[in-house]
């Protein structure tokens, strides 16, 4: 068989945040089962990144193979306007059955970042709708949603891309990042800012975006739950919309079925996406209540404003039916549960290393914060030398494998990381 052509993928393809005149390595990949992934070359590597959140059940699952190949024998795709079909609707009834009782319509997109944009243009409509301009959206530092311009311009300002493209995106407004962490003695100071900025410019907000509990790729920071409770009672009092961004932390990843319910809250809108169909097809979902259904049909448009080509494709939600399917038997709670223990027992032990800012871990999720940038093509390296895959970025060292991870494949995970912290040239993986 031939070889993938590594040298036309280094000349002519662009992968994610890398540049074309400087590329990083690529690893082939010939094929995956399970927790592990199967090089061209004969390795293998224990997968640490659940292919960015989104793999959860891991590879190859027979379950969800056998979902995909029975809807494709009927029909692969088909246009979602003046028409619907069994897997959309059975997919929905799921999520509107899982998903906080308030919320009860849902909006199929394609990736996360649409399901941004959707919940964006749902709060903005909905105000339209009631015959008010608010064109802001609350946000806060550090915080990620996405890459397209509406999910972009609701990024930290600071460390996105919003400096690039400044004059192109929406101006919102950003309140400081929460600072106590999920196991911390909660302070009502603590909000204070955050309470001071809604208070100010409550006449001009259209909503607040949050990731719950914990925010993803802008720092992988874990936070008190008491801020979503806060966040809940500022949008009750000045009746502004929430809006939380479940897409990484939803589907179990957080040691919840969703984050929210670590604070025992329910969002006006949710945005679900990675982990929906085990990583086997790009979709995402936007759910919201009926009133908010209601305000933005009877609304100017008359309908809501948005209509992806792909929408309720019948592969995507097929597999993504069989993937939530795979959470009913409640299996995914103590795999998390055992997985969370293990990362704490492991990982804890580089607390107080002297190139460590901190160590946190939160369900299947494990974050080890360096104090310097690393150099990322000489730290990939010894990662795949090492067996594993992990991907590390900026500062962050950190893992969220598959929930079927065996206690051996973890530790493989885990050692790796300790290992290559105690290397006398640790500093040589440093940019």
């Amino acid at each position: 068989m031939t070889k993938i052509d590594t040298s036309f993928d280094t000349r002519h393809i662009w992968h994610p945040y890398t540049s074309m005149s400087e590329p990083l390595p690529c690893y082939p990949v010939d094929s995956a089962s399970g927790v592990t992934l199967h090089l061209e070359d004969g390795r293998t590597l224990i997968d640490g990144m659940s292919s960015w959140w989104a793999a959860l059940h891991g590879y190859n699952h027979p379950v969800l193979n056998e979902a995909i190949k029975n809807q494709l024998d009927k029909m692969s795709h088909v246009m979602f306007g003046g028409i619907t079909h069994r897997p959309a609707v059975d997919l929905c009834k799921r999520l509107v059955e899982m998903t906080p009782d308030p919320l009860e319509c849902v909006f199929l997109a394609d990736s996360g970042s649409v399901a941004v944009e959707v919940a964006l243009k749902m709060a903005f409509q909905y105000w339209h709708a009631k015959g008010e301009k608010r064109h802001k959206i609350v946000s806060l530092s550090h915080a990620y949603h996405g890459d397209t311009f509406g999910a972009m311009s609701v990024c930290d300002p600071k460390n996105s891309m919003h400096s690039i493209y400044e004059g192109y995106l929406p101006e919102h407004l950003f309140a400081p990042t929460f600072t106590l962490g999920f196991d911390d003695e909660w302070d009502d100071s603590a909000v204070d800012e955050l309470f001071t900025l809604v208070e100010d410019n409550a006449d001009d907000i259209s909503a607040i975006i949050v990731e719950p509990i914990v925010q993803g790729a802008g720092g992988m920071r874990m936070y008190h739950p008491n801020y979503l409770k806060t966040i809940r009672e500022l949008c009750g009092h000045f009746g502004i919309l929430m809006i939380a961004d479940e897409i990484a932390t939803g589907f179990g990843r957080t040691g919840k079925l969703f984050a929210c319910e670590h604070a025992e809250i329910a969002p006006d809108i949710m945005c679900v996406g990675k982990a929906i169909t085990g990583g086997y097809m790009t979709l995402s979902a936007t759910l919201t209540t009926r009133h908010i259904a209601d305000t933005i049909s009877n609304g100017e448009a008359k309908c809501f404003m948005h209509g992806p080509t792909f929408m309720g494709n019948p592969l995507a939600c097929s597999v993504a039916l069989a993937s939530l399917s795979l959470l009913d038997n409640g299996a995914w709670e103590s795999n998390v549960s055992r997985i969370e223990a293990q990362l704490k027992e492991e990982l804890f032990v580089l607390k107080g290393h002297e190139d460590i800012e901190d160590v946190r871990v939160l369900g299947a999720i494990g974050v080890i914060e360096l104090k310097t940038p690393i150099n990322q093509e000489k730290m990939q390296a010894y990662f795949v030398e090492n067996g594993v895959w992990v991907r590390p970025f900026n500062k962050l060292v950190y893992i969220m494998p598959p929930y079927v991870i065996k206690e051996e494949e973890l530790r493989q995970l885990t050692g790796s990381l300790v290992n290559l912290l105690n290397r006398p040239d640790f500093k040589e993986f440093l940019a």
